[in-house]
């Protein structure tokens, strides 16, 4: 049976409203009673939708990774460069988690242990699809030299970094999101510093007749 477009509508606040709460207050924090004053709806409304809070966070999760992927997925039909496509994915990603109103990723990253292990199989597929995009350009670049010194946990160490952004990052700091995205770009694709070569000396050469008084 087909949702009714307003149905869709209410399904839809309630995961954004409810991303909203677990990122500011913490699942375990977040009552039913928050949920259902957030998006105007009696207490016992939203079962119609979700029978459970921990349906909710799953649906929270999924939706950030189905909403990131379509967008990291589209930039992989345009004709790119190497360095071009992860320039734009970088974009995407921080964008995905910085940018205002873009709870769902940050609600990935922080609450995964509260998510019930019945409902991690779905996000886990959704997760890698979304890794094998960035695999694929990582490869490309390491390949073509332009990811200096490459080791076997690249992506870990580059998602680190990246997602660890969420914690420390404010709007009104000293770079937007355009800016980290040029940064991050600069980081992890900086060329070894070439060795200093040494200079030879020039070589002294003395007539036949020469030699010291």
């Amino acid at each position: 049976m087909s949702r009714r477009p307003d149905d869709a509508g209410r399904r839809g606040q309630l995961i954004r409203e409810s991303a909203r709460l677990f990122r500011a207050k913490g699942f375990e924090a977040t009552s039913v009673r928050d949920i259902a004053a957030a998006t105007g709806l009696q207490s016992g409304s939203w079962v119609y939708h979700f029978k459970t809070k921990q349906d909710i966070l799953a649906a929270v999760m999924e939706e950030g990774l189905q909403r990131a992927l379509e967008r990291i997925e589209a930039i992989g039909r345009e004709q790119l460069s190497p360095r071009e496509h992860f320039r734009s994915l970088l974009r995407a990603h921080l964008e995905t988690i910085l940018a205002p109103g873009q709870d769902f990723i940050p609600v990935l990253l922080y609450e995964w242990r509260a998510l019930a292990k019945k409902s991690r199989p779905r996000v886990v597929a959704l997760q890698r699809r979304y890794e094998a995009v960035w695999d694929k350009v990582i490869a490309q670049l390491q390949r073509s030299g332009e990811w200096a010194q490459p080791t076997r946990i690249d992506r870990l160490l580059m998602f680190g970094a990246l997602n660890w952004m969420a914690h420390w990052y404010r709007p009104d700091g000293p770079f937007d999101v355009a800016q980290l995205a040029d940064e991050a770009e600069r980081f992890f694709l900086r060329a070894p510093r070439a060795r200093a070569k040494s200079v030879a000396r020039p070589r002294v050469v003395r007539s036949a007749g020469s030699g010291r008084r």
